[in-house]
């Protein structure tokens, strides 16, 4: 017989993790739009229309920030967050290593936490708008 581990203020923990994750989309959303040669620069060469591309995701940042707060759209909004947080790694890469030579001055203890926590990101879109639970047997 399987358990739910969602029990007992489980609900509320993933209201808060929502909110905090739509929170980080949004600031992340608007940074895209306001500093975007800031962000072009640490798109990897392979990608054509940086600036477009930049533009493009700043703005899907902030849809989804909209469909995460939707019942109707929640889980959707969690997949996409997580595959984009997938995407968004080569730049993620780009950046440190960026940084690591004449960069934006942010450290390597900035990068590596940064780099290392992509898949818990994953994760935290995935959890936080439903598209998965935690079960215990």
């Amino acid at each position: 017989m399987e358990q739910r581990v969602d029990g007992g203020g489980a609900e509320r923990r993933r209201t808060i993790a929502r909110w905090l994750l739509a929170s980080f989309y949004a600031v992340a959303g608007v940074g895209h739009l306001l500093a975007t040669d800031a962000m072009v620069r640490i798109v990897p060469d392979w990608v054509p229309f940086p600036h477009a591309v930049v533009i493009a995701t700043g703005v899907c940042e902030l849809a989804g920030v909209v469909a995460l707060l939707t019942p109707r759209w929640r889980r959707l909004a969690g997949w996409a967050f997580a595959a984009y947080a997938v995407c968004v790694y080569p730049a993620n890469v780009k950046h440190a290593i960026h940084d690591l030579g004449t960069g934006t001055g942010l450290p390597i203890w900035y990068h590596g936490p940064r780099l290392l926590l992509q898949p818990l990101i994953v994760w935290w879109a995935l959890w936080a708008s439903g598209a998965v639970t935690l079960r215990r047997r």
